[in-house]
């Protein structure tokens, strides 16, 4: 086994890691250097899937404010949104922009040369920034990466999975074990500052828009270290995906077509939207997300349609390039201006919690980005909310460890020790057909706690999880990157079904078919002059 030791070690290569490894080598702070993990290559993620755009709360655009923006975060969330952690975020959106924008970010401007705040579904107001048109995620990615690249405190380990957490006899992180596809090496990899970026659950579920990489992994570890984990029923349904046959990992059609004009209709060529919601198509995603499901359950249909014909074709073309060729390459004729979609898995509301600048109930251990729960999104995510809580956080997190000693340490006592003696050993496991086992967790999943749940379909998919984890028969050491990945995603499928057991009621993404949805308006208040306070 190889050793080696880092200042800070960031596992994950989205736009939350790699803007926090950015901020921390500007301060020159990392004795030991900076470690990003990426368990493919550094411009896998989600992030770089983010079509729609992030949040800006900026002063140029007075139709605006942080009162209209929490306001919007809140009732998307159905009232569950922390509203401090909201306000924060809210707050610091203008100086997140700013920061991307020296970075080399180039936002989408209008024909005056000003930055192009775009509407989307649940937001009062158009506030949403750009870039690439439809490639905003992909965009920040590219110009971080290249910053990354360029710097000599920042290591990059590719294709190298973190598999376990090295915690010391009293329960702090030392560091963590990982693991090389390339040349099957475990290597133990010490620091006083272990980050969390992994990203999403998406690929619990059999149909979604996460890439492949998108296995849980980072939830998993910190709930085996013993972290807190909080909100996982809080899954969100992306409610437009592209709709192929057979298709699993789906395309995302951004909300922001819908926010140009685009109507959800049926295969008849009948909206329905407003007879689920006074926002029709531009209601919050968990709204739309269960209208679809509901028109596709009552018919012979697998999925609807956004007309685009509002928008015209032309114009779709030129506004969402990235969409328009998606479609192309899935030969889908756009000048019927009609693309078929359905709802897939995309975001995680729930997982490690944390505080705003990264902290988690672990010494020395830290999350951000989608793997970490600030209260922010609450039962609902806000569409583009995201990208502006992974800057935001990311940023707070790099100003915390700036006043930390990072040098890694040098000593261990036999709590780490243990966990590399039982990596050590020669494994005597036996090959099991992880691909059978994933499919059958992937459809439990979409078939029992997805859209919509009930207490008898939440009970049938925990046995059949634990058939699953029966026949696999590991909780530790794997043979393979797959093994590992198949691992975590049993041990969040059940943190989000256990989770979706115990809340019985119908709230933002959680829907329980045998309890009635609450008013997710009456926990908050708006006042005249703008402010809002929880009642």
């Amino acid at each position: 086994m190889k050793y080696s030791r880092y200042s800070v070690v960031i596992i994950g290569s989205g736009i939350a890691g790699l803007y926090l490894a950015l901020k921390l080598s500007e301060q020159k702070q990392s004795n030991d250097g900076i470690l990003i993990l990426t368990k493919t290559r550094l411009n896998e993620s989600n992030s770089r899937l983010a079509q729609g755009g992030i949040v800006a709360v900026m002063p140029q655009n007075k139709t605006d404010s942080v009162a209209l923006h929490v306001s919007d975060t809140i009732r998307a969330g159905g009232g569950l949104s922390d509203f401090n952690v909201a306000k924060f975020i809210s707050q610091n959106s203008s100086y997140a922009i700013e920061d991307l924008l020296r970075f080399g970010v180039e936002f989408d401007k209008d024909s005056a040369g000003k930055l192009s705040f775009a509407l989307e579904a649940a937001h009062s107001t158009s506030r949403i920034l750009h870039a690439g048109k439809d490639a905003t995620g992909e965009c920040i990615e590219r110009k971080l990466s290249e910053k990354v690249i360029q710097s000599n405190d920042i290591d990059i380990y590719e294709q190298t999975m973190a598999v376990e957490l090295l915690l010391d006899a009293n329960g702090d992180c030392k560091g963590v074990l990982v693991y090389n596809s390339d040349n099957d090496e475990y290597e133990a990899i010490y620091s006083n500052a272990v980050v969390l970026a992994s990203g999403g659950i998406g690929q619990v579920y059999k149909h979604t828009t996460n890439p492949s990489v998108a296995t849980a992994d980072g939830i998993a570890m910190a709930n085996s270290a013993g972290a807190l984990i909080k909100n996982m029923e809080f899954v969100q349904f992306h409610p437009t995906a592209l709709a192929i046959d057979n298709a699993q990992n789906m395309s995302l059609i951004s909300e922001a077509v819908r926010g140009e004009g685009a109507v959800l209709e049926t295969s008849d060529s009948e909206t329905f939207m407003s007879k689920y919601d006074f926002r029709e198509n531009l209601a919050p995603r968990d709204i739309v997300a269960r209208a679809i499901f509901n028109e596709i359950s009552s018919s012979d249909d697998t999925h609807v349609y956004l007309n685009i014909k509002n928008i015209g074709l032309d114009k779709f073309i030129q506004r969402f390039p990235n969409i328009s060729k998606i479609c192309q390459a899935a030969n889908i004729n756009l000048s019927d201006l009609r693309i078929p979609v359905a709802p897939a898995a995309h975001y995680s509301m729930g997982g490690i919690q944390t505080n705003v600048n990264g902290k988690t109930s672990v010494n020395n251990l830290y999350a951000v980005g989608e793997v970490a729960c600030t209260g922010l999104h609450g039962a609902n995510r806000l569409a583009s909310n995201s990208l502006l809580e992974c800057i935001v956080c990311s940023y707070e997190l790099a100003n915390l460890l700036s006043y930390k000693n990072l040098d890694a340490p040098k000593v261990f006592d036999e709590g780490v020790k243990s966990i590399l003696d039982e990596y050590s050993q020669i494994s005597d496991l036996q090959e099991v057909d992880t691909k059978s086992l994933v499919d059958r967790l992937k459809a439990t999943m979409w078939n029992n706690v997805a859209i919509s749940r009930d207490e008898e379909g939440l009970n049938a998919a925990l046995l059949e999880i634990y058939s699953i984890e029966r026949e696999f028969g590991r909780t530790k050491k794997c043979l393979s990157k797959e093994e590992y990945e198949l691992r975590n995603m049993l041990n969040v499928s059940k943190l989000i079904t256990l989770a979706a057991l115990r809340r019985r009621e119908s709230v933002g993404a959680h829907y329980r078919t045998d309890y009635p949805p609450r008013d997710i308006f009456s926990d908050f208040t708006n006042l005249e002059d703008g402010e809002i306070v929880a009642k």
